[in-house]
């Protein structure tokens, strides 16, 4: 599969605590709302530069709130500014989904879904984590140790479905946002979508991914033509994918 990777270059600093600590000292919300230089007006430049499709999720106020304590990245960056100021972002018609703090169309947090998968408890330091996926139960990640111990700690990686590997982008978050505004979406995934696709997909929410059968890393999965398609929830492909990665020896 053909990919477009992109320079890295490091915008802002990623998740400047996450990495520095076990277990962090949480810091209170009004330590994290950066009101002088915000991250948010940056990433609205992007969106509005960009030439591919956003669509911005209004947030609810609780749940950015609680979000933002829980990931304790500050809205200085990136991150914590698409986490408190939006729901999520859908990226191509939903293909997409870069996690914020939740919206009845992306009804999941990026903190909340990374507990239990990445991290266990509230503080605890993640060995990498999960902020964007797509249709196809693809999972991006931020690496921190967890995915590969010896490249790219900082780096967003791609959990290809086709393959079973995490692959390493070589951009940071930042790079990846931008990525998702001015990218070359259709190049990244040109063996990927099928006839149909764009209302395949505005029939699912953010919290599913469509189930191949067969497998897409299979030779019988290669033509999506073929294979039997099935919106199923993003948590059992998750779970699914995991254990034939960890059958198949990765």
């Amino acid at each position: 599969m053909t990919r477009y990777f992109f320079a890295v270059i490091s915008i802002l600093l990623l998740f400047p605590v996450i990495v520095n600590a076990q277990i962090r000292k949480m810091r209170p919300l009004n330590e994290l709302i950066n009101t002088t230089e915000p991250g948010w007006a940056l990433v609205q430049d992007w969106i509005k530069q960009g030439s591919n499709k956003i669509e911005i999720l209004p947030k609810d106020s609780n749940r950015a709130d609680e979000a933002l304590y829980q990931i304790q990245v500050t809205t200085r960056s990136p991150m914590g500014a698409i986490v408190y100021e939006t729901g999520g972002l859908l990226v191509d018609n939903g293909w997409i989904r870069v996690l914020g703090s939740g919206h009845e169309k992306l009804d999941r947090s990026l903190p909340g879904w990374n507990k239990g998968k990445s991290y266990t408890q509230t503080g605890e330091q993640p060995s990498f984590l999960l902020i964007a996926d797509d249709v196809l139960g693809g999972f991006f990640a931020i690496n921190n140790g967890g995915l590969a111990m010896n490249e790219g700690i900082g780096s967003v990686f791609y959990f290809a479905p086709d393959t079973l590997e995490w692959e390493n982008m070589e951009i940071g978050y930042s790079e990846f946002i931008r990525f998702c505004c001015s990218g070359d979406i259709v190049g990244f995934y040109e063996q990927f979508r099928w006839k149909g696709w764009q209302q395949d997909i505005s029939r699912m929410n953010g919290n599913q991914g469509m189930s191949f059968y067969p497998f897409l890393f299979t030779k019988e999965g290669k033509d999506l033509e073929k294979v039997s398609k099935k919106p199923v929830p993003i948590d059992e492909l998750w779970a699914l994918q995991m254990e034939l990665r960890q059958q198949a020896g990765h």
